[in-house]
């Protein structure tokens, strides 16, 4: 008896979850099979029914050759249905195939061969540099930037400004006047009256002042008035005398010089003092030239401080600095007794620094310019006023010092130090002082009648310093700066020295100062000077040094080549 089957098209439906939704299998309903149950006559080998049918449909996938790797990727289900005579499943023989997609065996579909050790040395570098490589424009991109970079850096960072060498003007012995001899040089003028010569007299002899200060002879002479013939005699005599001597030790000719700063208070002629100093030694016509006047005792640290500015406009640039001052043009002939105090201190003097902003020069310098801070108190009526030239009564110019000198020139100091204090102090005195003024300002004490303010705490500026340079403007200035301070007298030595021997050299007395600690051999590497100074308006200004080399030998033009051995002298 021959069968016979009866095929429909077959249809993918999807099936069912437990709650109606689709879980993602898909239920393969085959064609239906009907006729007889005996098995039909094959020449093949005996095949079991669930085998073939998954040869079927993996055949009509078009995927044989991968027939291995999707049998572990799918799992059949096979439900008959028809076999059985009776009950549910009886009926015509059907069947159905449930196909679930399973996750994959992770073993067996990532293949984990070793690249790396089937190459060679030169393929491995190869396939490390292919990998690693930038595009070209990529890495020079990336180098310009690093470049521009860095030169900005640098030409925005300010340029060391080096102090090559300085140098102090000494004048002829013939110039020397002995405090007694001032006062009777001062009698045979015909000038003052005997009151007058008391008052000097008194004021020199608690001064500071010793008796080899050097004076110009010519403010003593008879109905003597100060000319400009004589001012621009006496400050010739005083700048180029310096002038020469700064040259010859640096090695430097006048023409190399790109900025020149001169300061004098009270000689002031036309043309300037720079421009005198420009055509003595014919300097070059582009050179930069300022002359500063009636700035006082201080204007040597702001001469300093304009001369850093043009250097760090201009490269490759040497800046001269003289300060001086002309006494014969501060000589008062009169009466009026806060008018004579300048003729008692003011003497001859005069400093020139050479600076160099070269980096050629950081060898042979002397010393390195760190920091220059800067102090006007003018805007107040008491300090702008205590040190003033005007005519007195009879009309005669003279400069005038207030009573009010002392406290003015405290306040400058302290707003000054204050400023200059966390550029230079270490940590822990900063700390201190903060939390003292902090104290101080949460816990005031009452004042009484019978009780008086506690001292405010100052700092140990001798833990910043280890030599200093305070200008020398009278004994009772620099006692008075030494007990604010709370200095020592080896601290106080140069300052005191160069009152006695030179006498108060206006802006110029700090470089005296500074040669008489190289004159002592003192002046060690990487030591930090301090000079300070103060002056009309009123100003008080600080120039910090840092020592760039040990001074082993004394210069044959020091100020102090043979009197250097002889102090202190009990200042």
């Amino acid at each position: 008896m021959q069968s016979s089957v009866s095929s429909n098209t077959p249809t993918l439906i999807p099936s069912m979850g437990i709650n109606g939704g689709s879980n993602h299998t898909l239920l393969w309903l085959v064609p239906t099979l009907t006729g007889s149950h005996r098995p039909l006559p094959s020449t093949n080998p005996p095949t079991t029914f669930s085998t073939a049918l998954q040869l079927f449909l993996l055949g009509g996938m078009g995927k044989r050759r991968d027939m291995a790797g999707e049998h572990t990727l799918l799992s059949t289900e096979i439900v008959n249905r028809g076999v059985e005579a009776s009950g549910p499943d009886a009926g015509s023989p059907t069947f159905s195939v449930r196909v679930r997609r399973r996750l994959p065996d992770f073993l067996q579909s990532v293949n984990l061969n070793a690249e790396v050790g089937s190459l060679t040395r030169e393929a491995l570098w190869r396939k490390v540099w292919e990998e690693t490589s930038y595009n070209l424009a990529t890495v020079l991109a990336f180098f310009g930037v690093l470049a521009f970079t860095v030169a900005v850096y640098f030409m925005s960072k300010p340029r060391p400004i080096y102090l090559v060498d300085f140098a102090c003007y000494r004048p002829s012995d013939d110039l020397k006047v002995s405090n007694e001899e001032f006062v009777e040089l001062a009698r045979k003028s015909g000038k003052f009256d005997e009151e007058s010569l008391a008052f000097q007299s008194r004021i020199l002899k608690n001064s500071g002042i010793g008796d080899e200060s050097y004076v110009p002879r010519s403010i003593f002479s008879p109905g003597n008035c100060a000319t400009m013939k004589e001012g621009r005699a006496e400050a010739s005599m005083a700048m180029f005398g310096a002038l020469d001597e700064l040259f010859d030790k640096c090695r430097v000719r006048p023409k190399d010089v790109g900025v020149l700063v001169v300061n004098c208070s009270l000689f002031n002629p036309t043309p300037s003092l720079s421009a005198m100093i420009v055509n003595h030694y014919k300097m070059r016509g582009n050179i930069l030239s300022y002359n500063l006047g009636g700035m006082g005792c201080s204007a040597g640290v702001v001469a300093l401080d304009l001369a850093r500015d043009m250097l760090q406009a201009n490269p490759s640039s040497y800046a001269v600095v003289v300060s001086t001052e002309a006494v014969s043009f501060t000589w008062y002939a009169g009466c009026n007794r806060s008018m004579l105090i300048p003729n008692c201190f003011f003497r001859m003097g005069c400093s020139a620094v050479l600076l160099s902003n070269r980096r050629r020069d950081f060898r042979r310098a002397k010393y390195r310019l760190e920091h220059i801070v800067r102090t006007h108190k003018g805007a107040d009526e008491r300090s702008f006023r205590c040190v003033y030239q005007e005519e007195d009564q009879q009309r005669i110019k003279g400069l005038s010092i207030s009573r009010d000198l002392m406290e003015v020139g405290g306040h400058a100091l302290k707003a000054n130090i204050t400023t200059l204090g966390p550029l230079v102090l270490p940590f822990s005195e900063q700390l201190l002082f903060f939390a003292t003024l902090l104290y101080r300002h949460l816990f005031p004490k009452p004042t009484t009648t019978t009780t008086t303010t506690t001292k405010p705490y100052i700092p140990d500026y001798k833990l910043a310093f280890e030599h200093f340079c305070i200008h020398a403007a009278s004994k009772a200035v620099l006692d008075a700066l030494q007990t604010n301070l709370e200095l020592e007298d080896r601290h106080m030595e140069a300052s005191r020295a160069a009152l006695h021997r030179f006498g108060n050299t206006s802006s110029s007395s700090i470089w005296y100062e500074l040669a008489y600690l190289e004159a002592k051999g003192r002046v060690r590497r990487g030591d930090r000077v301090w000079q300070i100074a103060f002056g009309s308006g009123f100003k008080c200004n600080s120039a910090v040094w840092k020592a760039m080399r040990r001074v082993r030998r004394l210069s044959t033009n020091s100020p102090w080549l043979d009197c250097a051995d002889r102090y202190p002298v009990g200042l």
